[in-house]
């Protein structure tokens, strides 16, 4: 075991894969020599040389194109868009080509592809570069998308999109990337896509949530807990796509009530989805509606106002309130 901070898990789960598989290559804008904007990929070219590991031009369309052609000739591409507001870019490869590919052929061809790509709030980046655009991949057929909040998890997951025979859409929080450490194995291991993650037990309302909100959504349980001493299960759903609703179905028969959270914007998000489902399939086990605390639905909030935009402690509290005092 060793401590890592996010990005060192991430970094670690590329290098076993290209270890393991010579047909993984991990390609994209400053990954090579530089080792990436935030030095995910730093030492993986000294290491594994320039045709495994290596730069392309700043053209994100070129990159998903290249990703492609590499998946239906038998190669385990893991392309880096630097940017998660890039992607608009090279939404026909992954949308159109990437995610079809399956299908389109017959099963022919697949495209066990992995697209990673940094995103989030509270760091006050850029316009563009943190906003949260899960929602338009979940509602693309054919992607998996994936959403660690924790090194183990990050590398055990990003190791199974690796060696996923379809798509998969990565995306890493940039708050995440350095603000703790955990033990993770320095063994390969995997995280199965598509299992949620019980994060806290309780008994009295679930929280379900994904990310950078996990951590966010356990300080608003322990001060729910300080103050009226109600039990909330936090749940980390850790895949969006596919959703894990077994697991969250088991806890809202246990609790009877839940919120949602999610960083990105209101309307059509993930948040609407778990809720649809859950409802259902547990309608008849609810003593509440299933509440959401989400972003407002405008444009991510500029830096100077970005921690007013965010779902914060106190508003996912007053929401655990809402639902228990229904």
């Amino acid at each position: 075991m060793t401590n890592m901070t996010m990005i060192e898990a991430i970094r670690d789960a590329m290098r076993c894969e290209l270890e393991r598989d010579p047909t993984v290559m991990v390609f994209g804008e400053d990954v090579g020599h530089v080792g990436g904007v935030f030095r995910a990929t730093e030492g993986l070219q000294k290491q594994f040389g320039a045709t495994r590991v290596f730069d392309t031009p700043l053209a994100e369309s070129g990159i998903g194109g290249l990703a492609v052609g590499l998946g239906v000739q038998g190669f385990r591409p893991v392309a880096e868009i630097q940017f998660i507001g890039f992607i608009f870019e090279t939404m026909d490869q992954i949308c159109s080509q990437a995610a079809r590919m399956r299908y389109r052929s017959g099963g022919r061809y697949s495209a066990p592809i992995v697209f990673r790509t940094p995103f989030g709030g509270g760091v006050k980046a850029p316009e563009l570069h943190g906003d949260s655009l899960e929602g338009l991949m979940v509602q693309t057929p054919g992607m998996k998308v994936v959403i660690p909040s924790n090194p183990y998890d990050a590398k055990g997951l990003l190791i199974s999109a690796i060696r996923d025979d379809d798509p998969v859409f990565y995306m890493e929080h940039l708050k995440l990337y350095r603000s703790f450490r955990a033990e993770v194995p320095d063994e390969p291991y995997t995280v199965p896509i598509g299992v949620a993650g019980v994060v806290r037990e309780g008994s009295d309302v679930t929280l379900i949530t994904y990310g950078a909100m996990v951590h966010t959504a356990v300080q608003a349980a322990d001060e729910l807990q300080r103050t009226r001493g109600a039990s909330v299960e936090v749940i980390d759903l850790r895949t969006v796509m596919p959703l894990d609703i077994e697991t969250l179905v088991t806890s809202v028969k246990k609790t009877h009530r839940a919120i949602v959270v999610q960083e990105a914007q209101r309307t059509a998000g993930v948040a609407a989805e778990v809720i649809a489902q859950v409802t259902e399939e547990a309608i008849l086990h609810l003593e509440a509606p299933i509440m959401r605390i989400t972003a407002p639905d405008t444009v991510m909030a500029f830096g100077q106002i970005e921690e007013e935009w965010l779902p914060s402690v106190a508003r996912i509290v007053a929401g655990l309130v809402h639902v228990l005092d229904f």
